[in-house]
Parts: C-alpha cells; structure tokens; sequence
C-alpha cells in the first residue's frame, strides 16, 4: 500500500485530483494490475443512516453500523472490489483477499480523521458452509466504493475507485466530486419529505406468521437437557425462527431507525447482499474490536427480563447476579474466550466479577476481556478463533455444533454470525448478529435464542426468546407488537 502526505497536495480541486488519479492509473500500467485510489476527506456534519437512505440501493452491497452510546456510526455502500469464501479456510482467505488489495491501494486524504483510509466490511455465516439457497453465502468482504462516518463531533467521507490502463478519469473526478459536494451539504429535508412520503405508501399488514423449524422450541429444549444429563455437552444454545409475510414490502431503513432509537447501548447494523435481501438488527454482543494495540472482547450471557418498576427491576438484577444456572451459563462463555485467544497466542485478561447489562427489554450478565496485541495478530485471525463463542453456540463447541441442526431444524445463516469493519490498520469491530431479521420483500425471519444449561427449565427458555424476539416486533410490525406480550 502506498501513502501519499496530504501535504503533497497543492490543493483540495478538481484539478489535483485527476493529477492523483493519473499517478494511479500510471502505477496500474507499470504494475499491469488495476489499483485502488483511496481518497479520505474531513466532512462537516453527517449522518451515515441518513446517507445510507438517500442512496440506498437493493441492488449494491452495503453494510451499516451505529451504537449511539458511543457516538459511532459507520455506513459503505456499492463495492469497489468483494468476495466471498466458504468453508473452514473462509476467515484465512478472506484476510488474503483483503491483504492483496492493499497491497494495489494507494491513500490520500486527511487520514487523522476516524474511520477513514481503506476499510472493508464482512459477514461471515455462523457455519463454515450454508445451502446455495441462502441469500448469504458463507462468507462475504468488500471494499466500499463510498464510506461516510461519524465519530463523536468528527465526519469522514471516504471514496475508493478502481483504476486501471482504461478507466476514463474525467469520468471519476466528476463522480468523485459530485459525491463530495454531496456529502458535504447533505439535504436532510428532502430525505425526510421522501421517507414520510414512503412510510404512508408502505403502510403493511401481517397477513401471514410462520414458525420456522420442524422441532418445537419446548421439545428442543428438553432434549437438549437430557443430551446436557447424559454428558453430551455442558451447554447449547438454541435458537428460535419466525417467518412474517407482509402485505407490502419491509423497509430495512425504516426498521433501523426505530432500532437504534430504542436501543442505544447496543450495536444496530446492516448487511445488504446486493440481490434485496438485508440482515439487520440490534445486537448488544462484540465478538471483538482491535483499537491502538488493545484487543477488546466480552462474554455476556445469562438473561433476566426487565421490571415493570424500579423496585420490580432490581429485584430481577439481583436475582440475575445470584442465579447458580446463570452464572455457570455466564463463566462458560468466559472461561472458553480465554482459552480461545491463548491458542492464538493472545492473553485475554478478564475484569473481576460480572456485571450487568441493562437493555431496553432484557438486562445480561457481561464480563469485558482486554489484551495487548500487535501487528502481527490480524483481527480476521481471532476472529477465526472465537466464533462462535459459547454465547450463541455452547460448550464444549464441537460437540454442541454437531448436536445443532437436528434440534432447531432451521437454517441460522448470518443469525449469529460475525459481521463487521476493519482497515488498513488492523483495527476493526466484529459484532455478533443477534437480535436480527431477514429482510427481503415482504418476507421478514426474525431469530432469537437461548443459552440450555443444567438447571434451564423449558418455560424460562420459551420466556427469554419471546423477550429478544418482541424488540424485533416493534421494529417491524407495532401493529402486532403484543404478539409476545
């Protein structure tokens, strides 16, 4: 990969520009491969969903992530280069993939500013391999041919273009620029009248609801306790399908917006497959994130619904943080991320104790991992290693991944999966996809599971899906939201 200073440039123009674009389009003929231009620039005020909606194409990849409580969003849309792997190598290929781009990028821009420079984005399945059905393949990466972000008070735009011994400059100064002005003074009224116009269009009806998998929940549940009594495995986690057909077609933006207002603290995002179909949700579970040498990660599981009152909710967090079943639930997912890092050569150190997470709906039991990490360890690596964590799979992990399939008898897909960013740096954030949808037309498959411990009873695993599942609900449908009240 190749730098070059901001200060080399003369100035911020068209003119210097095509000049840099030409210097690639030279290095494309001397290499005789294509080359990516990266240019970075600092932004005044930007919303990246807001951005996403004003372009927002069924057709184009793209791929959004916002935690409003950290002030973070990020949003790339179409893709300048992509691919996708499958199997038990996907994670390694991947991390090749990525490694040959940057090796044909070169970068200009302000690249002080967060989240700009060469970035991709991913989304890799729960399992190695999925049915040539599933509208996402087994693993997915690309480099975005446009990146907006927000970053506390700081905006970046980022635009990546192909060039190559033929590529028409004037044709990308032009679209580059175009895109700049754009993003510079974006027109946020236009987008509003446009989606109100929309909504009142769109308004849907559920005219069908389908339980996905053949095996009933309950049923599930007790064989997976009888497996657990028998020494099979010491945890499982089963997950729970339901289908909505609508009268109208889903809008995933409209569903975003309603999930990040409700759900602050936890990591709202979407991965669109660029053939109508998105996975979105809001998930409250990072698999990992790499930021100046420190790997960051956590184990959270163990479930409590929220109280209705003050009194009501502390009493359910104190019975939370003295469950016997939750806690052996909790110090399963923990103790296997420790052990999990060590075999890539990283010593998680877990905080002391659990404490809690208090969502909107549900409230958790979390312990933070940290490590020091350098250069040589890539985020796709440990990655690698730690999905899927006991949190969304069990433990031990082979034997619960084998006992899975006949007992949910549904296809995850990216449910549960590791989506996420990472840059030319080696930092990044993978989110676990839980709390999620399918979304395609005016089909929506809404996912939630549950950790099966010695100790969990049929009923409470029943109680705690319903819980994840009802956010899903108001997001898609409030017409229908008591459904599992």
């Amino acid at each position: 990969m190749e730098f070059i200073p901001v200060e080399n440039l003369s100035s911020y123009d068209k003119a210097s520009l095509r000049i840099f674009l030409q210097a690639c389009q030279d290095a494309a003929c001397e290499k005789d491969h294509f080359q990516i231009a990266s240019i970075s620039l600092e932004c005044g005020y930007i919303s990246p969903l807001a951005v996403l909606e004003s372009i927002y194409d069924a057709e184009e990849l793209h791929f959004y992530v916002e935690r409003p409580a950290d002030e973070v969003a990020l949003a790339g849309m179409g893709a300048v280069v992509q691919s996708v792997f499958s199997g038990t190598d996907r994670f390694k290929e991947a991390k090749e993939f990525s490694e040959t781009i940057l090796e044909h990028t070169i970068v200009v821009g302000n690249l002080d500013v967060p989240f700009t420079g060469p970035h991709f984005f991913s989304a890799f399945s729960f399992s190695d391999t999925v049915p040539e059905s599933n509208p996402f393949p087994s693993a997915t990466i690309f480099m975005p041919r446009w990146q907006v972000s927000r970053c506390g008070g700081r905006y970046g735009a980022v635009a990546n273009v192909l060039v190559d011994k033929d590529s028409d400059l004037d044709a990308l100064v032009d679209s580059i620029w175009d895109a700049y002005d754009k993003f510079s003074a974006f027109d946020y009224g236009s987008i509003q009248n446009q989606s109100k116009s929309a909504s009142n269009a769109t308004a849907r009806t559920i005219v069908k609801e389908t339980d996905l998998g053949g095996l009933s929940y309950e049923n599930a549940v007790e064989h997976a306790l009888h497996a657990i009594d028998t020494g099979a495995y010491e945890k499982i986690v089963l997950s729970r399908g339901i289908e909505l057909e609508a009268d109208h077609a889903w809008d995933p933006i409209d569903a975003l917006n309603r999930l990040r207002s409700r759900f602050a603290d936890c990591f709202t995002f979407s991965f669109g497959n660029g053939a109508g179909s998105s996975f979105i949700g809001a998930s409250p579970e990072r698999l990992l994130r790499i930021r100046d040498g420190q790997l960051q990660t956590e184990a959270i599981a163990g479930s409590a619904p929220r109280g209705a009152t003050t009194a009501q909710d502390a009493k359910l967090a104190q019975g939370l943080l003295k469950s016997t079943k939750d806690l052996h639930e909790h110090a399963c997912v923990r103790d296997s991320i420790v052990r999990r890092l060590a075999r890539v050569g990283v010593e998680g150190k877990p905080e002391s104790g659990s404490r809690l997470l208090p969502l909107a709906n549900v409230q958790h039991l979390r312990t933070t991992i940290k490590a020091e990490v350098d250069s040589s360890v890539h985020i796709l690596d440990v990655a690698s290693e730690l999905h899927p964590t006991p949190a969304v799979g069990g433990t031990p992990r082979e034997a619960a991944l084998q006992a899975l399939p006949d007992l949910e008898a549904i296809e995850r897909g990216l449910y549960a999966g590791a989506l996420g960013w990472f840059n030319h740096r080696n930092e990044g954030e993978i989110i676990v996809g839980i709390r999620s949808a399918l979304i395609k037309g005016h089909s929506a498959k809404l996912y939630a599971g549950a950790g099966v411990v010695k100790g969990s009873k049929p009923e409470g695993e029943i109680r705690e899906t319903d819980m994840k599942l009802r956010a899903l609900y108001h997001a898609l449908a409030l017409e229908r939201a008591d459904r599992l009240d």
